[in-house]
């Protein structure tokens, strides 16, 4: 009997033994899983390759305290061989396109027992203006040649987004959806047009984009509309991203991209993952294809460039929409907006690398470096110098090599 216990104790001892080592395999399992899990979720790491074009740094400027995590995505704007960039503290500066040489500063005034006013969206530039908003609903119109202050204005909310110039008015876009008009001279309200909010957003907002006596505005509920210049009516809304889900968070769809005008044909992207070709005079869609982003719509002679919440980069075709190229090397690397430089795309992502892509079929060309933080704002192209500027206020350029 003794030693039939004892056997058992043994068996037991084993059979507990086997236990213990099972469990810790299964969570062994469970542990792998979850860093593969961890791992697929991780940005993509850089990889080397050949370089098939040089890509030269012209020149770099500090614009003052970049915009951080605001969301304003704050760009420069290009006009008669002039740079005209902005930073959320630091003022509105004119510099050299070629250069880089700073021509004039503006700072915005500090009014007693105030905090200083905020800058915010990047500026608009035409007719001689130049346009900047801040996050507590000013709006300031500056003269292009010397940087001297010609009037403000006041909207109901934060501009985020970049104002525009036209048909002797200037167009505000703010945060609580409204567009205000201003009287170009002296800034008085001509009228503003209203758009109710979807309970969440993105933060951002699209630029205002004039076409013949038409603005076109991407909406927070994933639709872009046309308004009339001259009186603000509302000539046209087509739905871009559907606002389609269970949650608030699914349904977000916004347009927060610039949409882009070729000829009578829109080309607009949604949040939604949606890009789509429009018919300008009407409204009326050419396509739709399940590619694309919150950050904008580049176009070359054959594609419309996206980017999606992935670090895709797409080109479509542009009569038809259909994918002719993907490039996935960039996954979950939070990529800007795209530009065309040349025969090349260009996006930014979110450790401040600069990356050229052959607009022919997505193959990495080349890349650079622009400073160590996010590059949120669409890279912008002028007299074939891109320029680059990220969330802490640095602005690079860049220029083909020859």
């Amino acid at each position: 009997m003794g030693q039939m216990v004892i056997l058992k104790r043994v068996a037991t001892v084993a059979l507990l033994g086997m236990a213990l080592t099972g469990c810790s395999t299964v969570k062994g399992w469970f542990a792998g899983k979850d860093a593969e899990a961890k791992k697929a979720q991780e940005p993509a790491e850089l990889v080397k390759f050949d370089a098939t074009v040089k890509v030269d740094r012209i020149w770099s400027v500090n614009l003052g305290k970049g915009e951080g995590r605001i969301g304003a995505r704050q760009g420069p704007a290009v006009a008669d061989g002039r740079v005209y960039a902005a930073a959320i503290t630091g003022g509105v500066h004119a510099i050299d396109l070629a250069t880089g040489r700073k021509i004039w500063t503006w700072d915005a005034p500090k009014e007693k027992k105030k905090p200083k006013l905020r800058l915010s969206g990047g500026p608009g530039v035409g007719d001689g203006l130049v346009v900047i908003g801040t996050l507590d609903g000013q709006v300031f119109a500056l003269d292009a040649q010397s940087g001297t202050e010609k009037w403000h204005a006041r909207v109901p909310g934060e501009v985020i987004s970049a104002p525009a110039v036209g048909q002797g008015m200037v167009y505000v876009r703010s945060n609580d959806g409204r567009i205000t008009a201003l009287d170009q001279e002296n800034g008085t309200q001509r009228w503003f047009n209203p758009r109710e909010l979807p309970a969440l957003t993105v933060r951002g907002n699209a630029p205002v984009v004039t076409g013949p006596g038409v603005l076109f505005i991407g909406n927070d509920d994933g639709s872009l509309a046309a308004l009339a210049m001259a009186d603000g009516r509302t000539l046209w809304d087509q739905t871009v991203g559907n606002p389609e889900g269970r949650t608030e968070l699914e349904r977000m769809s916004d347009v927060d991209g610039a949409p882009v005008l070729e000829g009578n044909t829109l080309f607009v992207s949604s949040f939604k993952n949606q890009t789509m070709a429009i018919e300008g005079p009407t409204g009326r869609p050419l396509w739709a294809r399940d590619h694309g982003g919150a950050g904008g719509v580049a176009l070359t002679s054959s594609y419309a460039v996206v980017t999606d919440s992935q670090g895709g980069v797409y080109g479509l075709d542009k009569p038809s929409g259909a994918a002719a190229w993907s490039q996935t090397g960039l996954a979950r690397r939070q990529l800007s907006g795209p530009a065309i430089q040349g025969d090349y795309v260009v996006v930014g992502d979110y450790k401040g690398y600069v990356h050229w892509l052959q607009q022919s079929d997505g193959a990495m060309a080349a890349r650079a470096k622009a400073g160590g933080d996010p590059i949120k704002a669409q890279p912008v192209v002028a007299d074939g110098i891109v320029l680059i500027q990220n969330v802490d206020g640095k602005l690079t350029a860049f220029r083909l090599a020859q």
